[in-house]
């Protein structure tokens, strides 16, 4: 006979913290960081882009005269150096940050506050950089920061580059160290390593990477401020130095970084094109352990950038068989997502025709970088824009396509509204076009000898044609980004509402609320198969085709339901964005010395306050509040529901026993 009993007192949910900016300020949701991160990475695309446009538009005839010379070289280092670090690098960690704890099921990353002291790391680091703007002038010796170019110490601009690329240094390192751990130690139930969304393998190849080759640029980049600022020769050769060495150290990390900023969109394809083939990833394992191939065998190609340099022809040869190796896995990969189209039931949402746009662009990037394998080739080609168009096939074509692709598949997850299907092709066809005018006749000019790093050239040399088409390839480009800003922020506004599982995905993150609840899962998924969620939803007739099941295998928290969970989550701090600021006043104290000694002890000053007061810091009444949490959804009893049993609806007053 069923009795009712009164149920135990139910704790009231902590406050939530504080509105408006101060919430984001002192968030360490993964979620807002990872959103944070999307608008500054995005901000820092247009700076770039407006960089490059004054290139163009110098570039565009014989003779220009849209800037001079200096301006030329300040414009095309920063190009480099925005695009490179601070667009295609912080966008993939604001994937990362935002959708890998969801794809394993957790509820959130293993050092929420480590990953918020990454942000505003990376953040300051930029604004370090992009301020010599106001401060004498934007940094000019290439973004690859060759001595003597770097070291030359008549003005403190590449001072701002190279100081600015340790802060951004630190900021990854932190990143990568997060993800690892998180990715080890915090999968679901049931999620083994060979059952993770191909693109939290991608991430976490980065992150491996990242940890692996900074350290080694992180010594050059100390090099090259102690010639700068100490009078030191490391990379003199009229002192006894080596300015090769600079080369070594930085192309030690600069090929790895190919990688890092091409295997997230590698990642993100991977999800996406399964989803609108509607078939599973063809040759799953072959995928993974090709981008794990990649990672390693990216650590031996370095010199392939350096046979211009005398290296020798024992090394050459080495580095060029090495080159063609890395081909192979990178060859793999594009087998495998072809096979996953083929004899699909494929449709071409936006999301799709970015993908298919990245892997047709990505394998023209690819070949012609297998060309630079043989040594006397890539020695007539290397200073030539041919080099410049094999790289941006694969950069833009490869990882900013895979971004976008990215972008329109997860939006609506992220804000609950849908970015606009018609405004979205428009994007991509301006976008494919514009990339294509831009730097396929760049393959021509290279191989018609027109050399890279120029501010002009002279008539009648057989370029005025390419690179007026160039030109208005670059503004077509611009064009289809206004028209991706207009949808973002229309669609934002006002576009279509966004379901937990629009596009009939296949992974965890769908069986969320648009956007996810702030502890992301109400109960603790449990997976038992690749695609696990996809299997939840269909079964196979006799002919192998999906049927949908009677089953619902959405999260509680996504469902239409008047219970509210309480979760434990981490609460908010500011400690570290007062540590960040303290990082980068520090920075701008030493372009200065002697006059900056006080503006240094003022940003030691503010570090030590930020690393004390986190270390004291009482996690159950952060920031000084004695009376509650101040979490997101942080209850006062630490004990976290695993199960749907565990949870108990907000406001319930009885229950029914047996």
């Amino acid at each position: 006979m069923a009795t009712v009993v009164e149920a135990p007192p139910i704790t009231p949910p902590a406050a939530e913290p504080k509105g408006g900016i101060w919430a984001w300020l002192t968030s360490v949701d993964h979620k807002k960081i990872g959103i944070m991160y999307g608008v500054a990475a995005m901000a820092f695309f247009i700076l770039g882009g407006i960089e490059a446009l004054f290139i163009r538009a110098q570039l565009a005839v014989p003779d220009g005269s849209v800037v001079n010379e200096d301006v030329y070289n300040q414009l095309f280092t920063m190009h480099g150096t925005t695009m490179v670090f601070l667009f295609v690098m912080p966008i993939a960690a604001a994937f990362g940050n935002y959708f890998m704890p969801i794809l394993i099921g957790a509820r959130d990353v293993a050092f929420p506050r480590l990953n918020a002291l990454s942000f505003w790391i990376f953040l300051g680091g930029g604004i370090f950089i992009s301020s010599a703007f106001f401060l004498g002038g934007l940094p000019d010796g290439a973004w690859v920061g060759y001595s003597p170019l770097a070291t030359q110490n008549e003005v403190i601009r590449m001072d701002f580059w190279a100081l600015g690329l340790l802060i951004l240094g630190v900021a990854s390192l932190l990143g990568a160290v997060n993800f690892i751990t998180t990715i080890f130690t915090m999968r679901a139930p049931g999620m083994t390593l060979f059952r993770m969304p191909v693109f939290v393998w991608m991430q976490l190849v980065v992150a491996f990477l990242l940890a692996f080759s900074l350290p080694l640029v992180t010594v050059g980049l100390f090099q090259v401020v102690f010639d700068r600022n100490f009078g030191t020769l490391f990379f003199d050769a009229a002192g006894g130095g080596d300015p090769i060495l600079w080369q070594h150290l930085f192309w030690l990390f600069g090929h790895p970084e190919v990688y890092i900023l091409i295997l997230p969109a590698m990642g993100i394809v991977s999800e996406v094109l399964p989803t609108f083939s509607r078939k599973p990833l063809f040759g799953y394992q072959f995928v993974v352990f090709a981008g794990a191939a990649i990672g390693f065998l990216g650590f031996g190609v370095w010199a392939h950038h350096m046979f211009t340099s005398g290296l020798g022809p024992v090394a050459e040869t080495a580095f060029g068989i090495m080159t063609m190796t890395i081909a192979v896995p990178t060859g793999i990969k594009i087998f495998n997502w072809v096979g996953t189209m083929w004899g699909g039931n494929i449709t071409f949402p936006t999301p799709m025709l970015f993908a298919v746009g990245f892997v047709a662009m990505f394998t023209i990037g690819g070949l012609s970088g297998v060309t630079h394998s043989i040594v006397p080739a890539d020695t007539q080609q290397h200073d030539s824009y041919y080099v410049v168009a094999h790289f941006h096939y694969v950069l833009f074509g490869g990882a900013v396509f895979g971004i976008f692709s990215g972008i329109y598949y997860w939006f609506g997850k992220v804000f609950g509204r849908m970015l606009d299907e018609r405004i979205g092709k428009w994007h991509f066809w301006l976008m494919f076009i514009g990339f294509n005018l831009t730097f396929a006749p760049q393959h021509i000019l290279g191989l018609n000898g027109m050399p890279r790093r120029i501010a002009t050239y002279g008539d009648g040399l057989g370029w005025n044609f390419w690179n007026l088409i160039s030109t208005v390839g670059a503004f077509i480009i611009a064009l289809s980004i206004l028209v991706f800003l207009i949808n973002a922020v229309r669609s934002y506004r006002r576009g279509e509402v966004a379901g937990p599982d629009p596009w009939d995905g296949r992974t965890l993150e769908w069986t969320t609320s648009s956007p996810p609840a702030e502890y992301n899962f109400a109960q603790e998924p449990t997976v038992e198969a690749i695609d696990d969620f996809w299997y939840k939803k269909y079964g196979e007739d006799e002919d192998h085709l999906p049927v949908r099941l009677d089953t619902n295998p959405l999260d509680p928290s996504a469902l239409d339901t008047d219970e509210e969970f309480h979760v434990h989550l981490p609460s908010p701090s500011y400690y570290p964005i007062l540590l960040a600021v303290g990082i980068v006043t520090v920075a701008y104290g030493f372009l200065w010395i002697p006059v900056g000694f006080a503006v240094m002890a003022l940003g030691a000053g503010i570090m030590f306050w930020a690393i004390f007061g986190w270390a004291l810091e009482d996690i159950d009444h952060p920031m000084g509040d004695d009376d509650h949490g101040g979490g997101h959804g942080e209850p006062a009893e630490p004990d976290e529901p695993e199960t749907a049993e565990e949870l108990v609806p907000a406001g319930a007053g009885t229950e029914v026993s047996e």
